[in-house]
């Protein structure tokens, strides 16, 4: 059993640590750098990314008047051990860094949002490898956010979300690696799982379901959905909505062995959802926290001699 959680707060960038039974909310890192989104744990060390400083137009209020297309996004590390950090992409080498998860054998992958891609990149920074680059053109219906992967079976998942509260977002799925002969660019081996749907943002994949969070219009968004995983040529049955009621749902840690999912928002909250058919089925979701600032993307800390929670299980996939 996981008994703490990082949890990203964007504004001012923060890693904040959370004690699960009682919601004790302490600060592990202070200068997370500018907008960090998307966090992981491999090893004792912790991972995250950075979406940069928005340009704003003074004009239009609140998130709609922010610009992320600057490139000056990040990959960052900080060793739990001694607090030692560094850069494992340096700031400027993508666009807007959006959800981190990581293959539980030493490579980390991300969406970048205003970069319209999927990349990877090992942990000591090498290899870096556009996976997804889609059209410029398309726009904001191009911008990738989520992302999750099935090294067992070889695939990469991620979300587009579209435009906000737009009911066009997608969740798609490739190979971990390029076909032969292809590029980023042209890969002929994308599925499109769903489609239509309010806004998803975050993925994770346990077993054979993927769960998400939705920040689009209710009643299907500010949502937790999962589903099955499709098969290959398939596409994926209709969402069963698990949770609703966020204000903006972004982050999203599943703990399968509780049978909790746990689910930030851009309201501050972070509540702990029990999953129907797990351990915890037939209680209440609980709030655990309630912060003065919007939270991101969220991890489990693991337990000694417990695997690595959020990264991939070998016995789940």
């Amino acid at each position: 059993m996981s008994r703490e959680l990082l949890a990203l707060q964007v504004v001012p960038g923060k890693v904040l640590r959370i004690s699960l039974p009682d919601g004790r909310v302490s600060t592990l890192l202070h200068d997370a750098g500018p907008a960090p989104d998307g966090i992981v744990v491999d090893s004792g060390v912790v991972y995250w990314t950075t979406m940069g400083t928005p340009l704003v137009d003074p004009e239009t209020p609140g998130e709609a008047g922010q610009d992320f297309s600057r490139r000056d996004g990040g990959v960052h590390a900080m060793s739990l051990d001694d607090g030692s950090r560094r850069d494992v992409v340096p700031t400027g080498a993508l666009t807007t860094g959006k959800q981190l998860t990581g293959d539980g054998a030493g490579t980390l992958y991300w969406g970048d949002r205003e970069g319209r891609r999927v990349s990877r990149v090992r942990v000591d920074g090498g290899g870096p490898t556009d996976l997804v680059v889609n059209r410029a053109e398309d726009g904001i219906l191009a911008e990738c956010v989520g992302v999750a992967v099935d090294p067992v079976r070889g695939h990469l998942y991620w979300t587009q979300k579209g435009p906000a509260k737009g009911g066009k977002g997608r969740i798609l799925r490739a190979g971990l690696d390029l076909p032969a002969g292809e590029s980023a660019e042209d890969r002929s081996d994308i599925e499109v799982l769903w489609q239509d749907l309010p806004e998803p943002i975050d993925l994770h994949l346990d077993g054979g379901r993927l769960y998400w969070t939705d920040r689009g219009a209710p009643p299907h968004g500010n949502t937790l959905n999962r589903a099955p995983v499709p098969e290959p040529g398939a596409t994926g049955q209709t969402p069963e909505i698990v949770a609703d009621g966020f204000t903006e749902a972004i982050g999203l840690a599943v703990d399968s062995r509780e049978g909790i999912a746990y689910v930030s928002d851009l309201g501050g909250h972070l509540r702990a959802i029990p999953l129907p058919d797990g351990p915890a089925a037939g209680r209440e979701p609980r709030e655990i926290a309630a912060l003065d600032h919007p939270l991101t993307g969220l991890c489990l800390l693991p337990e000694p001699g417990l695997p690595e929670p959020g990264l991939p299980d070998p016995e789940q996939t």
